[in-house]
């Protein structure tokens, strides 16, 4: 989606009731590198074309001076502004006010403009075209990596995020819950979006650190360490039964044959075969199950120490 078409599905969007803040509000804030903002009451017309410059994957100012944008993009002549271009009016007495909107269209002397904080709320709002400081365009503007969801998953897998799950390519709990802890680990700020922030910071970050004690340490009331626990314990016992109910017989046998071949025969003829062959079989079943349960509680234990589980 176009940042234009992000802004036009905003629409309606308002601030908080009263002493409360809108939510929606806030995370403009943070998907701009201001988290610390507290109220949505902080004048938010920059958040606004910021946020949605970034969920479509184009670098915003990054801050909230509406003014700030007129040194954004590339300029463009009133006559050859096209909708979803990003304008800039003067607003308030100082000469670093200012009010920055997405233009939606231009009739004779006015200027549509879809933008937040107009009137407290994401709206389309017109202004004299004298009134334009400026039309910028994002004709310089690098688009970021467009990392896809699945992209994303992968690549919190590769650090170290096990929470992220399956790459599934959808943004569920799981995978909101790892963006938010590779955000916190990077100082970013804690909105579970993907942006252009997010995608310069996972192509740098470094895997993610386990804890010294964890890395040491084994899981505690694993069912699965218990139940690898529980099969070479019985494999062990069976390997051992099987064994012990072979070589008696074998024993004797091998006892009263007289010479070499005679015991060869006696242990390897066809008549005997099948049964001298069963305890064998039946003790390198034990023994499989003892070398399966032995791996997969060694990979239990590794998946504990390098984070991938709980």
């Amino acid at each position: 989606m176009t940042p234009f078409e992000i802004a036009r599905g905003l629409i309606g969007t308002t601030e908080g009731p009263g002493p409360e803040d809108n939510p929606a509000v806030m995370e403009m804030y943070a998907s701009v590198g201001h988290d610390w903002v507290e109220h949505d009451s902080v004048a938010w017309c920059a958040a606004f074309v910021g946020h949605c410059l970034e969920r479509a994957g184009l670098r915003s100012t990054r801050k909230l001076t509406a003014r700030s944008y007129l040194d954004w993009g590339v300029p463009v002549e009133v006559a050859d502004a096209q909708p979803g271009d990003i304008a800039v009016i003067p607003r308030g007495s100082s000469s670093w006010q200012g009010h920055v909107f997405f233009i939606d269209r231009i009739e004779g002397a006015w200027v549509w403009g879809l933008g937040g904080n107009q009137g407290d709320a994401v709206n389309i709002k017109r202004y004299p075209v004298s009134k334009l400081l400026g039309v910028r365009r994002a004709g310089n503007m690098a688009v970021a990596s467009t990392l896809t969801v699945r992209d994303v998953q992968t690549r919190l897998r590769s650090l170290g995020y096990h929470e992220v799950g399956v790459a599934d390519g959808q943004i569920g709990p799981r995978t909101r819950a790892a963006i938010l802890a590779f955000r916190d680990d990077n100082d970013l700020p804690l909105v579970p979006i993907i942006d252009v922030a997010l995608s310069e910071a996972l192509a740098e970050a470094a895997p993610r650190a386990v804890a010294p004690e964890r890395a040491a340490g084994r899981p505690s009331e694993s069912r699965i360490v218990s139940a690898a626990n529980a099969q070479i314990g019985l494999g062990v016992i069976g390997a051992a039964g099987s064994l012990g109910a072979q070589i008696a017989p074998a024993l004797a046998e091998a006892e009263q044959a007289r010479d070499v071949a005679s015991r060869f025969f006696v242990l390897t003829g066809f008549e005997a075969w099948l049964p001298a062959a069963l305890p064998w079989i039946g003790m390198a079943v034990f023994v499989g199950v003892i070398l399966y349960a032995l791996k997969a509680r060694a990979a239990r234990i590794e998946d504990h120490k390098t984070g991938r589980t709980p």
